[in-house]
């Protein structure tokens, strides 16, 4: 086969696919009334959860608001202590001091 007739083969496919593609995403697109939305509407009668959300929604504002500070600082404490256990906890891993 002659190297020109490949090439143009090859562009010609590559163009088609091209152009299958763009049909497709086009077709496929979401209309903003189809947008999915992630924000939860109720926050379930936690009011530790209902505050975060009334903060969340205040934006920027809520970096001057004294119990959206308080309502964070709960949430943190909440999210990054460690649990009391009965276990102990375990060994670091590549201490050095292993015995065989």
């Amino acid at each position: 086969m002659d190297p020109k007739i490949a090439a143009r083969i090859t562009a010609v496919l590559a163009i088609g696919a091209g152009l299958t593609a763009t049909f497709m995403a086009f077709s496929q697109r979401q209309r903003p009334e189809e947008t999915p939305v992630f924000r939860s509407l109720d926050p379930g009668g936690d009011p530790a959860r209902t505050e975060l959300l009334r903060c969340r929604d205040l934006g920027a504002e809520a970096l001057n608001d004294k119990t959206c500070l308080g309502a964070w600082i709960k949430s943190r404490r909440r999210f990054l202590t460690r649990p009391e256990s009965d276990r102990p906890d375990a060994p670091a891993s590549g201490a050095g001091g292993a015995t065989r």
